[in-house]
């Protein structure tokens, strides 16, 4: 924001000829050196706006600040809110700038949007016969309650397709973690005690590090 205050003396360019008339005005010779010495008044400097606009949303993120929505939506959707919110820390490693995201999505041929990273087919899928069933896919990256509200519904949703018999090597909520990650079918998989590959297995163990202060931040 650019501050700029300038002022302009303007010199006295007619002393010499009433010096010339000393003699006749002397009362008018020295109100004219008088106004020669005057120094200018100084234009004050205005105090600096207290007006700021508030930072988008979007730079400086961090899923904490959106616990009352998690705790909203989780409660909802039946879902566990540290899980929900875990998820959301889960997906904060790239930015959720909206622009950027619209961006990305021009050069990805199945990008993710919103602060839970839903792909197209997934939040199409999850909004039916709910109440967001009129929103739009591409409204996520500039409402980040929507993206929350939709990702508590479709792991709901996740949680309905888990077979009642399970392997004991992943836990429900790992479960979930892993179908929101590489679909229903996969956790379909991982919960008859198929062991998850890299990429699946790094999401559960991303899931492990940001649990603790998930369940802190919904407190």
């Amino acid at each position: 924001m650019a501050k700029r205050w300038w002022w302009v003396a303007l010199g006295v360019v007619v002393v010499g000829a009433w010096a010339a008339r000393t003699d006749d005005h002397p009362k008018a010779v020295d109100a004219a050196q008088s106004t020669a010495t005057a120094k200018p008044t100084p234009t004050p400097t205005p105090r600096p706006s207290t007006s700021t606009t508030p930072k988008p949303w979007y730079d400086d993120y961090d899923p904490a600040h959106f616990a009352p929505q998690v705790r909203r939506y989780a409660q909802q959707a039946g879902v566990s809110p540290q899980l929900l919110m875990a998820i959301l820390y889960n997906e904060s490693y790239k930015p959720h700038d909206p622009e950027f995201e619209r961006s990305w999505a021009r050069i990805d041929s199945n990008p993710a949007f919103g602060i839970a990273n839903m792909h197209r087919a997934a939040f199409d899928d999850t909004k039916r016969g709910r109440d967001f069933a009129k929103r739009k896919w591409e409204q996520l990256p500039d409402d980040p309650g929507l993206a929350i509200q939709a990702a508590a519904w479709h792991l709901h949703d996740l949680a309905k397709r888990l077979p009642d018999k399970r392997s004991d090597r992943y836990s429900k909520d790992e479960l979930l973690a892993l179908g929101y990650n590489a679909g229903a079918g996969n956790m379909r998989i991982f919960a008859k005690g198929t062991k998850a590959g890299a990429q699946a297995q790094s999401y559960v163990d991303r899931l492990h590090d940001n649990w603790a202060k998930s369940g802190q931040a919904i407190r």
